[in-house]
């Protein structure tokens, strides 16, 4: 048998999930995950708070309206990361501590390219995202500064990414957690020094958020580097395995062209809002901010479902892992209908908190409360498309997702614009209008493939993998 079996370690922050109760992992691992995400959506919030209430309003449409700008470029890296993740997390359910290892290095390697190679575009795209944003005059010279900082500070925000994610895989999302908050809290002082004390301005802001960063990717860096397990990353080591990389790029890059082509179309629906000028862009601004805490839960639970059933599938427990997808399922709709009743009936205040402005206040409670309801169907896709990734299966999820917020919202938008109502909320619905029916088409597919169809790419279960090794020796 694999020596790799005989591995053991002083002091264990990896989390088993194929064994013990089901609900229990999927709570432990999605509650640090909500509350990490929610200290790195303080980055963007804080930001965009600061500069509504001490810069200008023309300042916050400028730094709220850049998300799908910047998640163009850092989606196609987190669909990297997804894949490495869930590679991680099969090799490790199937007890493959040394495929874990070359894995782990890979992706690190992958990482350090990618950094070099994303700095470079993104400063040479930020001048053509203003153009193809239709961003008004007024608001350019902001947007333009801001997104400059913001991509000069890139590498840090992808080596963490990276590196939480490959501690993910293997159940500790934890201390992910921990190290969001410390650079949180350094993002709102650096912010509020910058402005107020420095006034810096929208520069100030972006710089904060950049050294916020790049505390976190410290942190995390460390930790890999000193963890006691066999996702601990030695400089020495890096290397990329082909067989893995292979893997990681089949099961990532799906991901990766449905984030960063959703973004890229993101862009063009911004346009429209912002053809309404800066006070819808505005109300869209908070809107936006309150919009990323409530999908938090959903997405989280999600990220946890794709872990459980990576780590199952790997250990040959198809059983445990549709029982995982069902219940995580619940647990989604459950905490977001929890989370939509008080946002739609306080919409106003929630907006108030980040702009006291009449008009985007009320732009943005109209936003609110026509547009959340619907999460509860957006919680179907997360939920399924979790559950595919989890078994490598992510062509499936991307072809849904580009058929539905890329093509078909790009054809409602043009309708509606053109023949039907050239007014802000018709064309805010084209965001539900893809959740209802991207959720549709993945229940359909799931319901009728499964976890284990043609698409899914599973590590073979560890006594597979011995008896082969064994044969071959």
């Amino acid at each position: 048998m694999s020596a790799t079996r005989s591995i053991s370690y002083k002091k264990r922050t990896d989390v088993d999930m194929t064994e013990g109760g089901i609900v229990r992992h999927l709570i432990t691992f999605a509650l640090p995950l909500i509350f990490g995400n929610l200290f790195q959506m303080l980055y963007n919030m804080v930001d965009t708070w600061v500069v509504g209430n001490y810069v200008s309003d023309t300042a916050f449409s400028a730094v709220g309206t850049l998300a799908s700008t910047t998640n163009l470029m850092i989606g196609f890296f987190l669909g990297l990361s997804a894949g490495a993740g869930v590679v991680i997390s099969q090799c490790f359910g199937a007890a493959d501590h040394e495929r874990v290892k070359r894995a782990v290095h890979t992706a690190a390697t992958l990482t350090l390219i990618l950094c070099g190679v994303f700095t470079v575009l993104g400063l040479l795209l930020v001048k053509p995202f203003m153009v193809i944003l239709k961003m008004p005059a007024e608001v350019e010279p902001e947007a333009v500064s801001y997104l400059s900082v913001w991509f000069t500070g890139i590498s840090s925000l992808m080596i963490y990414n990276m590196g939480s994610g490959i501690m993910r895989a293997v159940g500790d999302s934890r201390r992910p957690f921990y190290f969001l908050i410390i650079s949180a809290l350094v993002n709102t002082v650096l912010d509020l020094l910058f402005v107020l004390v420095f006034d810096m301005g929208v520069v100030g802001v972006a710089l904060a958020t950049v050294i916020a960063q790049t505390v976190s990717a410290i942190l995390v860096v460390i930790t890999l580097m000193t963890a006691n397990s066999s996702v601990r990353f030695r400089p020495r080591a890096m290397c990329l395995d082909r067989e893995l990389l292979g893997k990681i790029i089949r099961i990532g890059i799906p991901t990766a062209l449905q984030m960063s082509i959703t973004s890229f179309s993101n862009i063009f629906v911004q346009s429209y809002i912002n053809f309404f000028g800066k006070e819808c862009m505005g109300g869209w601004t908070a809107y936006s901010k309150i919009d990323q805490i409530v999908l938090l839960p959903m997405q989280s639970i999600s990220l946890a479902t794709t872990t459980f059933v990576g780590q199952n599938l790997g250990r040959g427990q198809t059983e445990r892992a549709d029982r995982g997808v069902k219940l995580g399922l619940v647990m989604s709709l459950a905490s977001t209908a929890a989370l939509i009743t008080p946002i739609i009936i306080f919409a106003g205040f929630f907006v108030s908190i980040f702009n006291s402005t009449p008009e985007i206040i009320e732009y943005g409670t109209m936003f609110l409360r026509w547009l959340t309801p619907f999460y509860l169907c957006w919680c179907i896709n997360q939920s399924y498309s979790g559950a595919l990734r989890g078994s490598g299966n992510t062509t499936v999820p991307m072809i849904i997702m580009l058929t539905s917020f890329v093509a078909f919202r790009q054809v409602y938008l043009f309708v509606v614009a053109n023949f039907i109502s050239n007014t802000i909320l018709p064309i805010a619905m084209a965001f539900p209008a893809g959740w209802v029916l991207s959720s549709v088409l993945i229940l359909v597919y799931y319901k009728k493939v499964g976890l284990y169809g043609k698409r899914s790419k599973v590590v073979q279960p560890l006594t597979q993998y011995d008896d082969e090794k064994e044969r071959a020796e």
